[in-house]
């Protein structure tokens, strides 16, 4: 399932992220020095989504405190995690739960993709 995140401080503007089991299985970047990106997304393309995160987490691009590379980071930790509530509420009984409010579709404070 590709989820979506939408960076910050980047010249691209989403990354579109599918994690199966805990390995990455495709990346898109929309926006963003083309190249460079492709690059990293066949780079990541069947990593450890953990070991992934952990490689590229910091990288800065010209002192924005930020990078396309950080920000792919940031969406595989919050995917991750969000896959992992989605199977924890599918085994609780509450399959189909996005971690949003079943009666008005507010964030519940779950991570964001």
């Amino acid at each position: 399932m590709m989820y979506r995140y939408k960076t910050r401080g980047t010249c691209s503007v989403y990354i579109d992220l599918d994690i199966e089991n805990g390995i990455i299985k495709d990346v898109i970047f929309h926006g963003g020095c083309d190249g460079n990106l492709q690059g990293i997304s066949k780079l990541v393309k069947g990593m450890n989504a953990k070991e992934a995160a952990e490689k590229l987490e910091g990288i800065d691009c010209n002192g924005k405190g930020t990078s396309c590379p950080d920000q792919l980071s940031n969406a595989i930790r919050l995917v991750s995690a969000q896959i992992q509530a989605e199977e924890e509420a599918a085994k609780a009984g509450g399959a189909g739960c996005t971690g949003c409010c079943s009666s008005c579709g507010s964030s519940c404070g779950s991570p964001e993709a």
